[in-house]
């Protein structure tokens, strides 16, 4: 039977004239599906000469963020999902049934729910990570019911859990805290596993009834009960490879000491290395010295593109991991070990391959020439940040040069207004057995600034290379805040009395008063965490629209090709452009830049969340013999539904949800970023400052629970609605939510 689609009803006032915006914002509202230019201008009426004149006004509509497009030839409402679309597994809701989020979503605020309905008889559940073309149906508000209509990729994550023997044969205990739901395991698929292990599985097709849902054990990670397991349960759940294919090991294995040959000859020159004392590899050296002008710098970068040529097993499996993963006890690198710790790795004293920029800068740290080089090199020395400032502080004669290169540098930042903003890092320190010896903010020394300036200089210089000389380029951008996050960020910093510039087009500077006005303050943290959820992720592009937190209008990452595919790219096409080889940018490298752009910024994203799952579960293990005890935190988020708050010496974040909080009717006030009880008139805020007690740490999942240290045991969570208020009614049906 044919489905006939409904057509909303327009009437167009005069037949030749175009309908007002706001006419075709209500009828593409009121529409039940995605819309062509040609059913507009049929509902209106607009006569084939005006046609020209009614594509334009889509146009500037969809420019201004009214509408979206859905296709070539189709527009939706913007923020409203089409008819179709491809949508990411991300969870299993209690009843056992997939939950899933569009791909691809620009939209204000989280993406929509979509509840996925069971798969057909026969065909394996959808596990997170699954990707499908689906068909989906608005059902109220940001909620979607979903179909499948074709698999599109194999559930690269799977069911990552910890196994528990049963009679029958098991459940899986999931590590993801967004699957609400177990898994069961019929015997004869547990492969073998043991209590408290982790274990990799897929679902098996299994009948449509609620309830947990089968799976088949597929791989056995090692026990849980190993601290050194933690960092196994991200690299799974992310689905990380970590074996290299056998191609590209032997073709590693068989890697022979670059020539001299056409090279120009750095062996004399004293390039040091400079990295963490815990560094694995060391890629980049850097040298400087005084010139007439200004000074004389020199960074050289291992010569990764002489080992792995476009095409080869290599790069095919480096292209594939976009990256290298660092976690506190292991390295899963983007090469194998016999290069990325051999001959792509500038060890001391030892003859190296290199691509090398040596760049003249004034006194105050302003560019004036730049050439790029292929050279041999034979690092001076290896040294660690520390002792590299601790030599430096001990005698100002030690390193004087890279020291005054840096100060001037450091001018030229400041004067452009960058974003500066003041995170410090988590450093998870492990014992000898795998246990977590300590968790510490990483120090944050000038001989890392020293480093980082050094490195974006010659991004820079290499950016502007390959556009001066018409080559690809793979572009490190950061596009400017969006105008909603940016009016976000001023009603947060109303909050704190501080104003923030007006107007779109806001510059880095701006920003960067607004952390010094906090700089040193109980605010400080807070500020800087929220303007960097107010920024738009940097990504990998061969279009360039700038790196808005450098203040950068060109900018390209050219300083680690041994852990990032964009890099080898980058030195791929300066060989291709210098003329300094045949191993430059092949046919299918520059025809398939777009698609490699997005694939790497996908990878990237995907390490920089197995890293922080990773920490978060160590966090937990570290913090898991210290429950009952009492913190001082943060409160680093407001919800309706409870506070995020942070531990400021561990940088622990956990939830304390509505449920631990004195029994009163809360009220979520949006604005202030705070949480009210309408009897107590208790009120809890926003960079507040206040006493837990921590209920719940679980490394299974990362998961921190708090409850107020002051707080009588509750009778029941209560709330009252009100306009902006808290909401805590269930829904009616589970897909009616």
């Amino acid at each position: 039977m044919k489905t006939v689609h409904k057509k909303p009803r327009a009437k167009a006032e005069n037949p030749s004239a175009l309908p007002s915006r706001e006419t075709i914002k209500a009828f593409l509202k009121e529409a039940s599906q995605t819309v062509g230019l040609r059913e507009v201008a049929r509902a209106f009426g607009v006569a084939p000469d005006d046609k020209k004149a009614l594509r334009g006004l889509m146009k500037s509509l969809e420019a201004d963020g009214v509408v979206e497009r859905a296709g070539r030839r189709k527009f939706v409402e913007a923020g409203r999902l089409p008819e179709t679309a491809v949508v990411e597994v991300t969870g299993i809701d209690r009843d056992g049934e997939a939950l899933a989020r569009p791909v691809a979503w620009d939209g204000p605020g989280r993406p929509p729910v979509i509840f996925m309905h069971a798969e057909a008889r026969g065909q394996a559940a959808l596990a997170p990570g699954a990707r499908v073309l689906a068909r989906l149906k608005q059902i109220g508000g940001d909620k979607y019911e979903g179909r499948t209509l074709k698999r599109l990729a194999e559930q690269v994550g799977g069911i990552v859990g910890v196994f528990h023997p049963t009679p029958q044969g098991g459940r899986i205990e999931p590590t993801d805290r967004r699957q609400k739901s177990e898994w069961v395991v019929p015997q004869g698929e547990t492969l073998g596993a043991l209590a408290d292990e982790i274990v990799r599985a897929e679902p098996l097709p299994g009948a449509k009834f609620l309830g947990p849902k089968p799976a088949r054990i597929t791989e056995r990670l090692g026990s849980i009960t190993d601290a050194r397991s933690v960092s196994l349960i991200a690299i799974a759940t992310h689905g990380i490879p970590m074996d290299f294919p056998g191609a590209a090991v032997k073709e590693a294995e068989k890697a022979k000491a670059a020539p001299l040959s056409k090279r120009t000859d750095l062996r004399e020159v004293p390039l040091i290395t400079i990295d963490g004392a815990d560094a694995r590899d060391f890629d980049d050296a850097v040298f400087a010295e005084p010139a007439s002008h200004g000074y004389r710098l020199i960074v050289a970068i291992a010569d990764v593109a002489h080992y792995v040529k476009p095409g080869s097993a290599l790069d095919k499996s480096a292209k594939e991991r976009g990256n290298s993963c660092y976690f506190p006890d292991r390295v899963v690198p983007m090469l194998p070990e016999a290069l990325s710790n051999g001959w792509c790795s500038l060890k001391p004293h030892e003859e190296r391959g290199c691509l090398f920029v040596e760049m003249h800068i004034d006194v105050h740290g302003a560019k004036l020439s730049h050439q790029f080089g292929r050279g041999l090199m034979r690092s001076a020395a290896r040294k660690t940040y520390e002792q590299v400032q601790a030599e430096f502080e001990d005698d100002p004669n030690n390193h004087a040069h890279l020291y005054a290169a840096f100060t001037a540098l450091k001018a030229a930042r400041e004067a452009r207004g960058t974003l500066d903003l003041d995170l410090p890092e988590r450093k998870v320190v492990l014992g000898a057995d795998g246990q977590v010896q300590s968790i510490a903010p990483r120090p944050r020394l000038d001989s890392h600034r020293l480093i980082e300036e050094f490195m974006i200089l010659a991004n820079v210089c290499a950016a502007e290379e390959l556009e001066k000389r018409r080559l690809p380029c793979m572009y490190r951008v950061h596009a400017p805040p969006s105008a909603e996050k940016l009016d976000n960020l001023r009603s947060f910093l109303a909050t704190l009395d501080i104003s923030l510039a007006a107007g779109d087009q806001i510059h880095p500077r701006d920003l960067d008063r607004v952390l010094k006005l906090v700089a040193g303050t109980d605010k400080s943290s807070l500020v800087n965490e929220t303007i960097l959820r107010s920024q738009s992720q940097a990504e990998y592009s061969p279009g360039n629209v700038g790196h808005f937190g450098l203040a950068l209008t060109k900018y390209a990452h050219f300083t680690s090709p041994i852990r990032r595919y964009a890099d080898l790219l980058v030195h791929r096409a300066l060989i291709t452009g210098l003329k300094l080889g045949r191993d430059g940018l092949a046919p299918d490298d520059i025809s398939q830049f777009e698609d490699t752009a997005e694939r790497i910024t996908a990878t990237e994203r995907r390490a920089a969340l197995a890293e922080r799952d990773s920490t978060d579960r160590y966090l937990a293990l570290y913090l898991q013999h210290r429950v009952g005890e009492l913190f001082t935190a943060r409160v680093s988020g407001v919800t309706k539904f409870g506070l995020f708050v942070t531990l400021p010496e561990s940088g622990a974040s956990g939830f304390l949800s509505m449920a631990s909080l004195a029994d009163d009717f809360w009220m979520h006030d949006e604005a202030a970023q705070s949480l009210i009880g309408k009897r107590s008139r208790k009120t809890y805020q926003l960079a507040q400052m206040l006493d837990v007690r921590l209920t719940e740490a679980r490394p299974v999942t990362g998961g921190l629970l708090f409850a107020p240290a002051d707080a009588a045991p509750p009778r029941g969570p209560r709330s009252e609605p009100r306009g902006r208020g808290t909401h805590k009614s269930k829904p009616k049906s589970k897909r009616r939510r």
